[in-house]
């Protein structure tokens, strides 16, 4: 893979890695820092790589600022610009904690995020854990939609709508590296929290609104019928027929009919 190390944090004993890639992030990443840096109020052994996808803004700067004073933080770069899923494998790769989290660099986390997480994990003896999550515009305002999640998420309730959002997840390491993002031309994230919970049981979630989710129009399923095309590609690269695909189709864009419903009634209040 083209990319090199910046700088490594020497701790044997991390308890989480949040890997967080961005590209070209210079006007949301501190934001995004900070939130993380804040869940050291909880846990103190945290680190942060963050993986810079070949930004041509001011993002290494903004970094290599952080890195002055947070030791914790890793700066891991990219020779040329790899796509998100590739980035984040990488992080995974070089990531030293037992349990991994992924972060957006638009979107930013609320205090406690991690152990209530954590706690959650070990309640419901799971490997796989979610938050329910607020949509917010690009400035940051609120949306007024929340998209809550279940204490326990099935397989089977995955199959009608993805109840995991990858800037809300924490998972072990070792099953990150074991089910690492690929196919690129689908929903990549979605296929691997299927593979995941189908092979090592249902994930579980904290419905508290833990995460801040920027819509920006971001990444490549930034447009709503490429995001259809993605999550009908998902069902065949997990194998589904046509019948089982055209099923869990019908419930995705039930649901994103009702949650993109929801978000224009109230951006007009």
């Amino acid at each position: 893979m083209g990319n090199e190390k910046i700088c490594e944090n020497e701790s044997e004993e991390i308890t989480v890695s949040v890997v967080m890639p961005v590209y070209n992030g210079e006007k949301y990443l501190n934001q995004a820092i900070e939130s993380v840096l804040l869940q050291r109020k909880e846990i103190s052994s945290i680190e942060l790589l963050i993986v810079d996808d070949a930004s041509t803004d001011s993002t290494p700067e903004i970094i290599k600022k952080y890195q002055k004073e947070n030791p914790e933080i890793r700066y891991l770069r990219n020779k040329t610009n790899m796509g998100a899923a590739r980035s984040r494998n990488y992080g995974v790769e070089e990531a030293k904690g037992r349990w991994i989290a992924f972060l957006d660099a638009d979107d930013w986390w609320e205090e406690g995020k991690l152990i209530k997480q954590l706690e959650m994990l070990k309640k419901k003896k799971a490997s796989l854990c979610t938050t329910a999550r607020e949509l917010v515009n690009e400035e940051g305002d609120s949306l007024r939609c929340i998209i809550p999640v279940k204490e326990e998420i099935s397989y089977k309730m995955m199959l009608r709508q993805n109840w995991i959002n990858c800037s809300s997840v924490l998972v072990l390491r070792h099953i990150m590296r074991e089910f690492p993002m690929l196919h690129e031309d689908a929903h990549e994230d979605y296929i691997t929290w299927m593979k995941i919970i189908q092979t090592y049981g249902s994930a579980c979630g904290v419905n508290e609104v833990l995460l801040k989710y920027r819509l920006t129009g971001k990444g490549k399923s930034g447009s709503k019928w490429k995001s259809a095309q993605m999550t009908w590609s998902s069902y065949r690269y997990l194998g589904f027929g046509i019948i089982k695909s055209l099923y869990c189709f019908s419930s995705y864009m039930l649901h994103g009919i009702w949650k993109y419903r929801a978000i224009e009634l109230n951006r007009r209040v």
